[in-house]
């Protein structure tokens, strides 16, 4: 039952989320922001660093608590030897809190670096970010999903689901963006454009 009324309120927060200032993305062609974020392990990941291995697939993600990011997810890790064939290193980054990510990762089996976006540095930059609206906020709350504990200081902010593929020079080459969040790009369309 508590499943079903989150998957309620995660549809209900279509709608408010596209009543806040909408994030628009980053477009293609354009040059990605350097970063450098905590993962799962405690390990600093550098967007540089990481470009000096290869492409990377920056995937930006709600929370544990969507059914939705959990199936994107555990999709990527499902067929991770499709994107890390071609040479492509995948990162994740969400605004949970690091003992959430351990949820997410329990429920997914992800193998690849999930960041936490610290102040959403990250999210800013890549114009992803928005913050619910209280009302909003309130009704996941009524329903045992309070974005204080599972945010910490980042509150009830949380990114457009969004994927960008960042060649090796920085650069942009794809990006799927929607801010319905219920739509997600498939492992195929990422792998495809590599």
């Amino acid at each position: 039952m508590k499943k079903i009324v989150l998957t309620t309120l995660c549809a209900m927060s279509v709608f408010f989320s596209n009543a806040q200032t909408n994030p628009a993305g980053l477009e293609v062609h354009t040059k990605a922001p350097g970063f450098s974020a905590k993962d799962q392990n405690g390990k600093v990941i550098s967007l540089q660093e990481e470009l000096k291995k290869g492409k990377v697939v920056l995937i930006f993600y709600r929370g544990q608590w969507c059914p939705y990011c959990n199936k994107e997810l555990k999709s990527i890790e499902d067929s991770l030897s499709l994107i890390t064939s071609k040479g492509a290193t995948v990162l994740a980054v969400t605004p949970e809190l690091p003992g959430n990510i351990l949820k997410t990762i329990d429920k997914t089996k992800a193998s690849y670096s999930i960041l936490f976006d610290d102040g959403l540095q990250i999210m800013k930059a890549y114009d992803v970010a928005f913050t619910m609206d209280s009302s909003t906020v309130k009704k996941y709350k009524d329903y045992g999903l309070d974005f204080a504990q599972a945010n910490g200081s980042n509150g009830a902010n949380l990114p457009v689901p969004a994927v960008y593929i960042i060649d090796t020079k920085g650069n942009i080459i794809y990006r799927y963006f929607d801010s319905d969040y219920r739509y997600r790009d498939t492992v195929k369309e990422i792998a495809d454009h590599l």
